[in-house]
């Protein structure tokens, strides 16, 4: 263009503001999304990562990955009541109540570390907020931009909140990325959230039948300990060092060659290394030591609701964990896994909807391919540590039974929150009665669980002995909520007693005859000795006491003394 060209452009754009001045027309101002400062690799040694929101099992060994792989890293502390107020007192009072939790814990780590002496422009340029976020029809999408509403209002103004999937944070634009998301830490976080959710849900299978109070607790933490010290210290594979020297002399002018094996062996080390299945067998030995009486009698209550809502272990749900557990119900909680699966399920369905349109072409096929290896791989290594962690940890439920289950109800392809999840959990857990009741927890106002909960109605109909309850959490209204649990708990646990006293009758043994058979095996008081599933039963005790009188009917030794023990005392009656 030339300079005659340009000098005529720039007049018509000075006339033209003259003339909308003159006019009194304001200029056009299109809203631009703040540009966050990136976090970038030169400040790795001074930045500390902060993330929270998750169990703490979880943050556990999310932590350890972190620091594994030279990472600072830090967990909030479990957000509490006085969180969650200093949340809505920053922030916008029309959010979902887990931004005020989270935000209101961050703002108060932020001040505990200004109480400690730090200036502000110290906190903001030495810390950073990790968080997810979505798209859709929810607040969840809001988050990123509510939180650094609040933590301006509350004097942090330019403090980083970033997005894992954020090209700022990630992939910053200047600069190698702050977060950089290597193999190593790829592999290093698959393994810490499936663990986290095996761990998870064996303390509650465990501690609710636990003999000596207080020793669940007590090995899961030395366990955990093990756990976090494997994924922060291991040393990484790294095949020109480790591999055999046969092998590594050969590639080592093939640069692709050397390339591919090295990426296989490090997925290899990280799934398969004598480190991580050493680590494993040893917590499990410890996990299996707990001594349980499973002939306890305890309804089995099914948590689901919003994601947040459903795995919060503080105030955020009105520490409802330990209290179903106060009140002697056997909790079956939901692991993260299941989410990830509901998300690649979901984005295959919506391929799959376009079928009509991109009928043919490859790139479908591709997509639904690769979406259809990825849920089965996940599903695999989520189901292969639960083994090697003694192998009673629930499956992950398949997402084509829940989608199928639930669209009668709730169309599969409704978008937002659990989507068809929380109806199609309702509906598989009751139809094959696996549980006594189900207890679905959402954030006060959560748009998306308001619409499942409306459809939940006609669910409830069509199985009438269904004990199904939902619950809004937010700040206040514990004593309430506690409250409308115990009273759908008590129908429970008429339905678990009821149930217990039919399969005992249907053994034809006493009670006192089956415990003396337990006390003459001691593997049947062991966490991983496995109870067979019978279908149409839900509680454990149930299912345990089924299975051990197929034991004795086996066991003709047990049975003879079993018989001559009771005609003892009917002889000496007789004398």
């Amino acid at each position: 263009m030339s300079p005659v060209e340009d000098k005529i452009r720039q007049l018509v754009a000075d006339e033209r503001v003259r003339l909308r001045h003159e006019s009194g027309l304001e200029e056009i101002r299109h809203f631009r999304r703040p540009q966050e400062r990136p976090f970038l690799a030169e400040e790795r040694d001074n930045v500390t990562i902060l993330f929270g929101g998750l169990t703490s099992k979880h943050e556990a060994l999310i932590r350890a990955v972190f620091l594994g792989n030279g990472y600072r890293c830090e967990t909030l502390p479990n957000p509490d009541a006085a969180a969650f107020q200093l949340g809505r007192q920053f922030g916008n009072h029309g959010q979902c109540n887990p931004a005020h939790f989270t935000v209101g814990s961050l703002i108060q780590y932020l001040q505990a570390l200004e109480k400690r002496g730090m200036s502000r422009r110290e906190i903001v340029d030495h810390y950073v907020f990790f968080t997810a976020s979505s798209c859709g029809p929810c607040r969840f999408g809001m988050y990123e931009a509510e939180f650094r509403y609040a933590l301006q209002n509350a004097g942090f103004e330019g403090f980083r909140i970033l997005l894992f999937q954020q090209s700022d944070g990630i992939k910053a634009a200047s600069g190698e990325p702050g977060l950089k998301f290597t193999l190593n830490f790829g592999m290093g976080m698959l393994n810490a959230l499936h663990l986290g959710d095996v761990m998870h849900d064996l303390i509650y299978q465990i501690r609710p039948f636990e003999v000596n109070a207080g020793e669940t607790d007590r090995v899961f933490q030395n366990a955990m300990h093990e756990l976090s010290r494997m994924l922060r210290d291991r040393t990484p594979f790294e095949f020109m060092r480790d591999g055999p020297h046969w092998l590594t002399k050969f590639a080592a002018n093939r640069n692709r060659l050397r390339n591919t094996i090295s990426i296989i062996a490090k997925i290899y080390d990280h799934l398969y290394g004598k480190e991580f299945v050493d680590t494993l067998a040893a917590c499990r030995e410890r996990i299996n030591s707990i001594e349980i009486d499973r002939l306890a009698v305890k309804p089995v209550v099914k948590v689901t609701g919003e994601f947040w809502a459903q795995i919060a272990e503080g105030d955020g749900n009105f520490r409802i964990f330990p209290f179903l557990e106060s009140e002697g119900a056997q909790v079956i909680v939901e692991p993260i896994a299941t989410w990830i699966t509901y998300m690649l399920h979901m984005a295959r369905l919506r391929a799959e909807s376009r079928r009509c349109v991109d009928s043919g072409t490859i790139n479908l096929r591709k997509k639904t391919l690769m979406l259809d290896l990825g849920e089965t791989l996940w599903t695999y290594f989520y189901h292969r540590t639960a083994r090697k962690l003694g192998g009673i940890a629930h499956r992950l439920l398949p997402q084509e039974e829940l989608s199928s289950l639930a669209h009668p109800y709730y169309h599969r392809l409704t978008r937002g929150g659990e989507g068809y999840m929380e109806v199609g959990k309702n509906v598989y857990y009751s139809a094959n009665q696996l549980c006594h009741m189900v207890l679905a927890l959402k954030p006060f106002g959560c748009m998306p669980s308001c619409q499942s909960d409306g459809v939940q109605s006609a669910v409830t109909n069509r199985f009438s002995d269904m004990i199904f309850l939902p619950i809004e959490t937010s700040g206040e209204g514990e004593v309430n909520a506690h409250s409308r649990v115990q009273m759908a708990l008590g129908e429970a646990k008429v339905k678990a007693k009821a149930e217990f006293e039919q399969c005992l009758k249907s053994t034809g043994k006493s009670l006192q005859e089956i415990r003396a058979y337990i006390d003459e095996h001691p593997e049947l008081k062991r966490p991983f000795y496995h109870v067979p599933h019978r279908e149409g039963v839900a509680g454990t005790a149930a299912q345990f006491i089924l299975h051990v009188s197929d034991r004795i009917n086996k066991d003709t030794r047990f049975r003879k003394r079993s018989r001559v023990a009771v005609a003892v005392p009917a002889a000496a009656s007789g004398d």
